[in-house]
């Protein structure tokens, strides 16, 4: 039986953190789309489509707290792992509550995210 290729998308305003991020699980042979801004995640992607997304939370224009709130009062049952430099207690815990299934702390250890991508998308 063949193996089902993960779908991520990736939506960080920071380019090197989105093709390091790229690169990285493009290795472990996931099929990755980035983007830059909420807008043209939202537009590019339908509800329909299927896929984990690696979210930013400190972004211009929307940021990542409200691209999150978005997915989950739409119904969309897509996985979010947030990434983010922030290391207060009070985000992790805000984005478990708000339906995030991961939080990482920037800079972090690629296994972890390869591993909640592969336990949990």
């Amino acid at each position: 039986m063949l193996k089902e290729v993960k779908k991520i998308f990736i939506l960080d305003d920071d380019q090197s953190v989105r093709r390091s991020l790229s690169m990285l699980l493009g290795t472990y042979g996931f099929i990755v789309d980035v983007f830059s801004c909420a807008e043209d995640f939202f537009n590019a992607v339908p509800d329909s489509v299927t896929g984990c997304l690696i979210l930013d939370i400190h972004m211009p224009g929307t940021d990542g707290w409200a691209v999150l709130e978005r997915i989950v009062k739409s119904g969309v049952r897509r996985p979010v792992i947030i990434i983010s430099a922030d290391k207060r207690e009070v985000s992790h815990e805000r984005a478990i509550k708000t339906g995030a299934i991961g939080y990482l702390h920037k800079p972090f250890i690629s296994q972890a995210l390869v591993d909640l991508i592969q336990a949990s998308c």
